[in-house]
């Protein structure tokens, strides 16, 4: 039954066949499909609620002050987690216990980038 489950997640995907392993990929459907109940709408939709609202963020992570990046971290770090982005949330973390760290900013925003790219390659 989960051989059959996890075909039907990677087939019923454009392009599923050929993603990277699941570990690999900056969203993990099968998180998102459980917080949307597998309602495809409702995960684009969310999906691009979530590429909105953390674009946003982590542009104004660039030049927020520690308190503004810590705050912008953690709000990240939920939604991040809510869509099964956990690359994202892990680097919000690391953020959030240090705000000032602009490494780790420009990390976000690769990661967003990686994950704007899965989000495209499924979208074709």
């Amino acid at each position: 039954m989960a051989v059959q489950r996890q075909e039907t997640v990677a087939f019923d995907r454009p392009g599923g066949e050929t993603c990277p392993a699941r570990a690999g990929r900056p969203i993990d459907f099968e998180q998102l499909e459980r917080q949307t109940f597998g309602d495809r709408a409702l995960e684009q939709e969310v999906l691009a609620m979530f590429m909105q609202q953390a674009a946003l963020a982590v542009d104004s992570l660039a030049s927020a002050d520690p308190a503004t990046s810590q705050r912008l971290a953690h709000t990240l770090k939920g939604s991040s987690r809510s869509v099964g982005a956990v690359r994202l949330a892990a680097l919000c973390e690391r953020l959030e216990a240090s705000p000032g760290d602009r490494k780790l900013v420009r990390g976000l925003a690769r990661e967003l980038g990686a994950i704007r790219d899965q989000i495209a390659s499924i979208s074709r």
